[in-house]
């Protein structure tokens, strides 16, 4: 169901609104000044700045306290069927920016896990299956230090033998010049080549990750 804004608006809900949009910071204080009135107000004034004021506080990096504040928002939608709000869908706006606020505090199984459920609801949502693969991405921490390690391992190795070369090599055994300058060159390919096979296998995990997941909402729902 819609929820139409009415005629008449609070002296607090006009001077709220009379903030300009992109100034959060003025709108967080004036909320948190005002909240106790606020509390009081119709379903309709009360929801558009408890919407605005969560907004603000993920604008400005407090995602913790929007966090709370958005299961708020959610509890309004499922108690008064507000699904579209400002012609927004507004439990998915909202649950892919408690994502983003679980992304942004790399809680990625979190944020991996709201946005399956944004799938859930509706699996051709493109920004949710995307935003769930980079989720997915950042869920291989030992896979990702693995290849890292290696890179970093073989970059030091080839290092190493560049200052061989040039202490010793060169000034005293010339004719191995040729040979250590190839185990170099071949050292710092593949330290590179180790950097890009991490790279690519991760996001091909992911991928298929993604591909499960859609799969699987798609199999329960034909059951």
């Amino acid at each position: 169901m819609s929820w139409n804004i009415e005629t008449y608006h609070s002296r607090i809900y006009r001077d709220f609104l009379g903030i300009s949009d992109k100034n959060f910071r003025e709108q967080i204080h004036f909320y948190e000044k005002y909240e106790e009135d606020i509390k009081k107000f119709g379903l309709d004034e009360f929801l558009e700045l408890l919407y605005t004021y969560a907004n603000a506080l993920f604008q400005v990096g407090s995602y913790r306290k929007y966090m709370l504040v958005s299961d708020s928002v959610i509890e309004l939608v499922f108690r008064y069927n507000i699904y579209t709000f400002q012609q927004h869908d507004l439990l998915e706006k909202t649950l892919f920016q408690k994502a983003a606020a679980h992304y942004n505090l790399r809680e990625f199984s979190s944020a991996a896990y709201l946005l399956s459920e944004l799938l859930k609801m509706k699996d051709t949502n493109r920004d949710a299956l995307l935003f769930f693969k980079r989720c997915r991405q950042q869920q291989y921490p030992a896979l990702r230090a693995i290849f890292r390690a290696v890179s970093i391992f073989l970059l030091l190795l080839c290092a190493g033998l560049i200052a061989l070369e040039i202490l010793f090599v060169r000034p005293f055994y010339g004719m191995y010049v040729s040979l250590v300058a190839h185990s170099r060159n071949t050292l710092f390919a593949l330290g590179c080549m180790s950097m890009v096979t991490e790279f690519v296998y991760i996001r091909y995990l992911a991928e298929k990750d993604a591909r499960l997941l859609l799969s699987q909402i798609r199999h329960t729902r034909s059951v």
